[in-house]
């Protein structure tokens, strides 16, 4: 699993930069070229106008060893690149152009707040991920053991005579060094053009994020940062008006309690596995995208202001047009809840697909590419109005794609962990669903699966003798343990004999209270929400047409 990444997007607040305005710029000339750590505490004047983008990307990329090492180099006084700043002469607030982890990093450490106290639980709303906290408890003990706390070094001079020789070296430090300020000159079109070219020099800004800052103001950029965060931190959509605002955030915290909880642990100890993996990670704001953009049906075109160089089935793609009250993000939203509900969750409607199943790998790894995936090829059931047909069948599928979970492992090694890998799974599950519909054998499934032309070269039925195996158990083959006997000890639908995800579970009448069925225990077993409902009545329904 990788390592946590330390969160401190909540230490500098975001703001939309001015329009292009007549006024003059601030000279730099007269701006100051350092800044004191005191002018990062919270009650410094500068702390209090500082600021970044609206859209600058998620301050979360750095992983605890290196906000120690940042603060280490600091206060021995090693270089550390200049900050580069800009001033807006309209509000006074000063934008961070480069350099928003480095000075959140000291930020943090005075503050003492690494993605976990105070301003952080403020900014949302409460809501830390179990990662989060950890990443944060980490850098904080990282700090304290090789430099100390800042409100220790800053009592060290105070008490020279009880203070270790070393940490009052680094209290003198302190009290003398300063960061190295840079200032972008000119209007708000100059510092956005400036913020634009630096980032994609050293650090390049992700594609995905790239698209999402591009398209910071449409629909979809707007529901996707929603989604990852429950509705809380950067409120990216506070121009719209309250009731808005309060129904975005009441769908997003829905959707993310629907797929991203329970929190995932980096071994996985529990059969209770969120669906879609784990919130709090760097594939997360890629993966959330993908699925309201699919869910949608949008194409990069339509939100690059591209439409009208591709079509669609003879016509132009149309536009998708900055979002400007709200509306449009809500119904995007609105279609994210419904497909996932199809998934997970007790909706009437909800398969309630078992994550073990369906989305991790065989070594336990959650894999995007196969979520995405699942919500592709029941939508398309959907559209064939073959729902019930594939109930008919999924405990055999399942049991597929469980004696063969490591075809997942090699199309993902194949293509990658996202979007290129999704073509293909959602082929797999197609292909082995028609030729279940079809009463193939296993062995010929397998060879109508290997004859499609984007598995071609992908799957190779393997044995135990062709893997190898240290001395010691790994964290995967701990995991894939864990998985297995998930798997295996999973409760099953009474109905359709497919795996139950206990969060997904439902009790059903054997004999229906229509018919004069009690509650009592002997006529109650467990089901899927929709096998209780459409299924069973759909199936009721012929009977009595019968």
């Amino acid at each position: 699993m990788p390592t946590p990444l330390v969160n401190m997007d909540a230490l500098i607040p975001r703001e939309d930069f001015e329009a292009a305005t007549t006024e003059p710029s601030t000279q730099s000339s007269i701006l100051s070229t350092t800044m004191k750590i005191t002018d990062l505490g919270p009650d410094s004047l500068m702390y209090n106008v500082l600021r970044k983008p609206d859209f600058q990307r998620e301050t979360a990329n750095w992983s605890p060893e290196k906000v120690a090492e940042l603060v280490g180099s600091f206060l021995e006084g090693d270089l550390i690149p200049s900050v580069i700043l800009w001033r807006s002469t309209i509000s006074g607030n000063i934008f961070v152009i480069d350099g928003a982890h480095r000075l959140s990093a000291l930020i943090a450490w005075v503050h003492d707040d690494y993605g976990d106290r105070h301003t952080s639980i403020r900014f949302f709303d409460s809501n830390i991920p179990q990662e989060q906290q950890k990443a944060a408890q980490a850098t904080r003990d990282l700090i304290r053991e090789s430099v100390g706390s800042y409100s220790e070094l800053s009592l060290a001079l105070r008490n020279s005579d009880t203070t270790p020789k070393e940490r009052l070296r680094l209290a003198r430090n302190l009290s003398a060094f300063a960061i190295n300020l840079q200032w972008v000159a000119g209007e708000a079109e100059k510092a956005e053009s400036s913020f634009f070219k630096i980032n994609q020099q050293a650090t390049p800004i992700d594609d995905t994020e790239l698209d999402m800052i591009k398209a910071r103001r449409k629909p979809n950029a707007l529901a996707a940062r929603a989604f990852i965060r429950a509705g809380t931190g950067h409120k990216y959509w506070s121009a719209f008006d309250e009731s808005v605002q309060s129904d975005i955030e009441k769908l997003a915290k829905e959707v993310y309690d629907l797929i991203f909880k329970p929190d995932l642990d980096s071994q996985i100890k529990t059969s209770d596995l969120p669906v879609a993996g784990r919130g709090y990670s760097a594939d997360s704001v890629k993966m959330v995208f993908e699925l309201v953009n699919f869910v949608n049906d949008f194409e990069p075109e339509m939100w690059r202001d591209e439409s009208s160089k591709r079509k669609r089935k003879g016509s132009p793609l149309r536009r998708l047009d900055d979002d400007m009250d709200g509306h449009a993000t809500i119904r995007c939203m609105r279609a994210v809840k419904r497909a996932a509900s199809r998934i997970a969750g007790k909706d009437p409607a909800s398969l309630g697909l078992h994550p073990a199943v369906y989305f991790y790998s065989a070594t336990g790894r959650f894999q995007p590419a196969a979520f995405l995936a699942a919500i592709a090829f029941i939508k398309d059931l959907e559209q064939r109005r073959a729902v019930a047909k594939f109930t008919d069948i999924r405990a055999g599928f399942e049991d597929f794609l469980i004696r063969y979970k490591y075809f997942l492992n090699q199309i993902v090694q194949k293509y990658g962990s996202l979007q290129r890998s999704v073509p293909p799974i959602l082929t797999m599950h197609k292909s082995l669903y028609q030729a279940l519909q079809e009463g193939l054998t296993e062995h010929d499934a397998i060879e109508r699966l290997k004859s499609q032309s984007p598995l071609r070269s992908s799957l190779k039925v393997t044995t135990e003798e062709d893997k190898r195996h240290g001395r010691n158990f790994s964290a995967e083959t701990k995991n894939s343990i864990v998985i297995k006997n998930i798997i295996e000890s999973a409760p099953k639908c009474a109905i359709c004999g497919a795996r139950l995800n206990l969060r997904s579970m439902t009790f059903d009448h054997i004999l229906r209270r229509e018919d004069g069925g009690t509650g009592a225990p002997d006529n109650a077993q467990l089901s899927h929400p929709y096998c209780n409902s459409g299924y069973k009545e759909g199936a009721h329904a012929a009977e009595t047409r019968l």
